[in-house]
């Protein structure tokens, strides 16, 4: 994808004396007394942040925060514990700035954070007249914000269409990078993992990638379903009946390809949704009316393990079975543990995947951990991003 970037505006000289505009994502979680609890984003943010004021430049940051009313300011949807923390940091006081919309005063060297953009009307709807003077504020505008990236807002679509060059962050050129690697020219074979409670969420994605990929490995209740699409027994197991049809002809169109949907041979089932419920190792076919599936068993962990091992490129989305569940964690681990030993390009993405990746400690054997849950999910589903629409408009213009 042909997009500008900031680091080679740096390199050309081009950032020194211009105002910035940074759009970040630093929507962190906050206690009931406003205490940041965890600031992987805003770490995430610095690297953009230091790149272009080390540069020369002027440099205004702005985010979302919550979901705050337009137009309606109240205390717990201010940024300013998020300019604290950034201030620590960075090693320098960051001044917060209200009403920001009609001007800014930062000067080169000097960096500001815009309250809450979500607080401007018109910002969800994108809205031009707002977009107009957001551009007005910048000679630079810069998208560090994945996840924010499927959504065509004011300050993720609008400003970097008025902005005299639009540019992506450090942040959003990696997602972009990783997300090119593993999709659009993978390294064959290129092995799948979608894994959730509900074919539903994922159907789109699971019928996107059948298109694509040479193994598509299903977990949790979404392989309850397949399974009963294989005219298989799950007891009183998680799955959604309705869509068999869907289930079986993601399975047919792969083995058009010659690629595979591998159905479990053992399950791991209990009679009670319970993390002290005894845990039962079964073949596949002997799943009683009772049973409660959940995890795959040994058999199968060992047969996805192989072949995770020989894949050229893994796309990871979903814990196989109830990982939270030690008992049921398992099928999960092998997984995890697969895909940190292969050397496959790994891409992995969605809260409960990386939950299962903190999990094992395994971050550091993983190719790339994106960052973004929505924007992730309607990246593996063929969507192009508004954000990386609108960037790779811009270079091209």
């Amino acid at each position: 994808m042909n997009i500008i970037r900031l680091e080679d505006l740096v390199s050309q000289g081009k950032v020194k004396d211009q105002r910035v505009f940074i759009r970040a994502d630093m929507n962190v979680p906050q206690d009931d007394a406003g205490n940041i609890t965890e600031d992987t984003r805003i770490r995430a943010s610095v690297p953009a942040i230091e790149m272009a004021v080390n540069a020369g430049g002027a440099v205004m940051v702005t985010s979302h925060l919550g979901r705050p009313t337009e137009g309606e300011f109240k205390p717990e949807d201010s940024l300013a514990p998020v300019a604290k923390r950034l201030g620590e940091l960075l090693g320098r006081e960051v001044k917060l700035v209200s009403n920001w919309v009609d001007g800014v005063d930062v000067k080169p060297g000097e960096v500001v954070l815009l309250e809450n953009c979500r607080l401007n009307k018109g910002e969800k709807k994108n809205n031009e007249e707002l977009s107009r003077k957001m551009a007005a504020l910048c000679d630079i505008y810069v998208n560090d914000a994945f996840g924010t990236a499927h959504r065509a807002e004011g300050t993720t679509y609008g400003i970097a269409q008025f902005a005299k060059v639009a540019c992506a962050g450090p942040l959003l050129a990696a997602e972009i990078d990783a997300i090119t690697k593993a999709l659009a020219a993978p390294k064959r074979p290129l092995v799948a993992i979608v894994a959730g409670s509900k074919v539903s969420t994922k159907l789109t994605i699971l019928q996107s990638l059948a298109k694509n990929v040479d193994g598509l490995i299903v977990g949790g209740g979404i392989a309850n379903t397949f399974m009963l699409a294989a005219g298989m027994k799950i007891g009183k197991s998680l799955a959604e009946p309705d869509l068999l049809g869907e289930a079986t002809a993601v399975i047919a169109a792969m083995k058009e390809r010659g690629a595979e949907v591998p159905i479990p041979e053992d399950v791991v089932v209990a009679k009670t949704f319970a993390a002290d419920a005894p845990a039962t190792v079964k073949a596949a076919s002997d799943v009683d009316d009772d049973d409660l599936i959940l995890d795959i068993g040994p058999k199968t962990a060992a047969k996805l393990a192989e072949k995770l091992m020989a894949a050229g490129t893994i796309v990871w989305n979903g814990p196989v079975g109830v990982f939270e569940f030690d008992a049921f964690s398992h099928g999960t681990e092998a997984i995890a543990r697969a895909i940190a030993k292969s050397s496959a390009f790994s891409i992995a993405g969605g809260g409960d995947t990386l939950a299962a990746i903190a999990k094992y400690g395994i971050e550091k054997d993983v190719g790339y951990i994106s960052t973004g849950g929505g924007a992730f999910l309607e990246v593996l589903e063929g969507k192009t991003l508004p954000a990386f629409e609108i960037l790779s408009k811009r270079a091209s213009a």
